[in-house]
């Protein structure tokens, strides 16, 4: 069988974690080159802000995503999700949408029809196994995902002219979605993780009373900004989501978390999603004139972008039977880049010492470098077997 003559299809994070890294770097190269560089880059249907956000979300974010629940729910469910011819033609679907957007939207139609099917493949899979295994627990996962797919047609029908605002909308809720799937898993697996380095002499747990809250404050949030935008309503929402995810990271701490890479890139991810909710807050209430543009890369670049090399570098490791607690060596300089490019993107135009336009591209230079320092460690143990 194909699978078991090439272990790079034998479980669906090793094409996608592969893939992703690769592309992130590619597409933010090329994205460095229209912005910076001004390198014509003709677009029809969507801007070039909606372009980068769209191969972002649903081209980098999205194939991360889909590495990790092919593998997770395939734990879950103790069954076989995709692999082999099945997950070949599933990562050819998304290669072929993401090779498409290279030419602009000259093929966005035909971009359209692999994106979609890719996407729509990947929820029917997840959702037959987690339905067959009656993992209930998991449906909100699930959930999530087809809201993702919703969100991507919906992007989809407003590029192509059926829905006057499609595009604004199914960018910004599949952002948000991502980070409520990120603040979900990320609830589950940093303790997880920080018990484990300790050797499990530390115990932690998570609270009722600060899980059900946020996730509902969360959702009110993420309607009122795409759909709303009452900028009062996110302000007091952002403040109480700060607070409450504040106890829970603080709770979390522990001092090992600084020892390890593989810790605190992610628990760091989690960090700066809370500071996008303290940006939307002061903005409001101190009337600081922050760009929204500004706020929303700290959930991307700050959030998205360091929780997910953090998660895939580790579940690589695990996945392959290797040590997470021995990663390659070149990884922290990854972990310091992508920390880099959060810092000079959000947090250094604050202060407005620096010319914007020119940490953008330092800030795109870092990300670059992060994904390149990925690729190629992590190439040979995604490519070869266990």
């Amino acid at each position: 069988m194909l699978q078991k003559k090439h272990p790079f299809l034998e479980l669906g994070f090793r094409p996608f974690f592969l893939g992703s890294s690769f592309f992130a770097m590619l597409t933010m190269a090329l994205w460095s080159a229209v912005y910076i560089f001004q390198i014509d880059f003709t677009l029809e249907h969507i801007s070039q802000y909606e372009w980068h956000a769209h191969e972002m979300l649903f081209g980098y974010a999205i194939a991360v995503i889909t590495g990790f629940l092919l593998t997770s729910v395939r734990t879950w469910s103790k069954m076989n999700t995709a692999s082999g011819y099945t997950l070949l033609i599933l990562f050819l679907c998304w290669v072929c949408a993401r090779i498409l957007y290279l030419f602009g939207t000259t093929y966005i139609a035909y971009a359209a029809i692999f994106d979609l099917t890719f996407i729509l493949s990947l929820a029917y899979i997840l959702s037959h196994r987690i339905i067959k295994a009656k993992q209930w627990k998991q449906v909100g996962i699930i959930a999530k995902v087809w809201l993702i797919t919703l969100c991507h047609t919906l992007f989809y029908l407003g590029a192509l002219g059926y829905i006057e605002n499609g595009v604004v909308w199914g960018l910004f809720a599949a952002m948000y979605i991502i980070l409520a799937l990120i603040l979900t898993m990320g609830r589950r697996v940093i303790p997880f993780f920080i018990e484990r380095a300790t050797n499990d002499t530390v115990k932690l747990f998570n609270t009722r009373w600060v899980d059900i809250p946020n996730i509902f404050l969360f959702l009110t949030f993420a309607i009122n900004e795409v759909f709303i935008e009452h900028e009062a309503t996110s302000a007091y929402l952002a403040s109480i989501l700060f607070a409450l995810n504040a106890y829970r990271l603080i709770r979390w701490h522990h001092p090992i978390i600084w020892q390890q890479g593989l810790l605190w890139s992610i628990y760091l991810s989690f960090w700066m999603i809370n500071l996008g909710f303290v940006l939307f807050a002061l903005n409001f209430f101190l009337q600081l004139d922050i760009p929204k543009l500004l706020t929303l890369h700290t959930f991307t670049v700050g959030g998205i972008g360091m929780m997910t090399i953090g998660m895939i570098s580790r579940v690589s490791l695990a996945h392959t039977g290797r040590n997470v607690y021995q990663p390659p060596k070149p990884i922290k300089y990854a972990f310091v880049a992508i920390l880099l490019s959060t810092i000079t993107r959000v947090i250094v135009p604050l202060f407005d010492i620096v010319p914007y336009e020119t940490l953008i591209g330092v800030s795109q230079i870092f990300w670059v470098i992060a994904f390149a320092i990925f690729t190629i460690a992590y190439a040979p143990i995604l490519i070869k077997p266990k």
